[in-house]
């Protein structure tokens, strides 16, 4: 009888530290839709950016890829972000495809321009640059480096 007492204690307490675990684990996670307004971008290349991935201002976090979408009149990407409720973008906001590093992810980098008004919620980020590999970087290297160069006329 004493055995199955602490049997029953004893499955208790790892029922209860996992339970502990998992909502330690919820509330660190941040699931779910991120707070803010959503935006648009449309993208020639987006590069293989992923749900989830980051959008960044210099490099600080101030939002998240909510959408990857393709515009089936253009074939043109459509990436869907929420923004950060205190960031107001700038109408003239320049969006581009950035990578982490050789072996790293794809976020989405946002320069803000200077204008005055501001992208509204629900809004589109009308200029934008798309993704370039590193492959497509070092063939433009390779070209600059052995292509012809005009000679003078004589």
């Amino acid at each position: 009888m004493r055995r199955n007492l602490i049997e029953t204690v004893m499955g208790a307490v790892v029922l209860l530290v996992a339970g502990l675990f998992l909502w330690l684990a919820y509330t660190t996670a941040h699931l779910g839709t991120p707070p803010g307004y959503t935006v648009t971008a449309t993208f020639g290349q987006a590069g293989g950016i992923a749900i989830g991935g980051d959008v960044r201002i210099s490099g600080i976090k101030v939002g998240s890829v909510t959408g990857r979408d393709l515009d089936t009149k253009n074939f043109e990407a459509v990436v869907t972000m929420s923004i950060d409720r205190g960031i107001s973008l700038p109408e003239d906001t320049i969006a581009s495809i950035a990578s982490e590093g050789p072996l790293g992810g794809r976020y989405v980098r946002l320069e803000p321009g200077g204008a005055a008004a501001t992208i509204p919620p629900g809004g589109h980020i009308r200029e934008t640059r798309g993704f370039r590999s590193l492959e497509d970087q070092v063939g433009e290297i390779i070209f600059l480096a052995t292509g012809k160069r005009d000679e003078p006329a004589q």
